[in-house]
């Protein structure tokens, strides 16, 4: 979404900062699973985006848009300073990113975002458990197991089985039933056996 939003804002002739970070794709790039990629500037810890915008400005630099990518991994401070963006500088700006970690807590960042948006939309992306019903969780694998202890912010990719990888699940996740061990279930000798009517 982040990219379409761009796509369709430089397409009428203007132009956007984007910021990211941890992008599966490495620094200073958002990406998209569909393999699009654009460049971004990479947030760092402490950096100040309203002060990164006002430089930018002040040097004759154009911007009429702020895009910002993987919110959740943004400081609440640097929430605040989109908002200032928005506030002082007039400049819309879009935040995009997912609410809650592994663990389903609120990312520090997403829940100062919820606080200052004007408003907050749930995409309509559809996500599917391997179940196929609607996925609404992130849970975060390693070999296909879910974990649910470790550091809030560990950068993997929903594609790998044997390193930290993540996958969506629904309430799967309350069991921690991942495709993995939902496979190894029904192998198991353990299953009760279905018996004909």
């Amino acid at each position: 979404m982040a990219l379409q939003i761009e796509h369709n804002r430089s397409a009428r002739g203007l132009a956007g900062m984007i910021f990211t970070r941890d992008d599966r794709e490495g620094e200073g790039k958002l990406s998209s699973r569909l393999g699009l990629v654009t460049d971004a500037v990479e947030v760092e810890d402490g950096m100040d985006l309203y002060g990164y915008m006002v430089d930018h400005l002040s040097r004759g630099g154009r911007a009429d848009y702020v895009i910002a990518d993987e919110a959740q991994f943004l400081a609440p401070v640097q929430i605040d300073q989109l908002a200032r963006v928005v506030d002082d500088l007039g400049l819309d700006v879009y935040a995009f990113g997912i609410t809650t970690d592994f663990r389903s807590k609120l990312f520090p960042g997403s829940q100062r975002l919820v606080e200052l948006a004007d408003r907050v939309e749930v995409l309509q992306v559809e996500a599917l458990c391997w179940c196929g019903a609607r996925a609404t969780h992130n849970a975060r694998t390693i070999g296909g197991e879910m974990v649910v202890e470790g550091a809030q912010v560990v950068v993997g990719d929903v594609n790998q089985s044997d390193a930290v990888g993540y996958e969506v699940l629904c309430r799967h996740h309350r069991r921690r039933m991942t495709a993995a061990s939902a496979r190894a279930a029904a192998l198991s000798p353990d299953v009760l056996p279905v018996q004909p009517a």
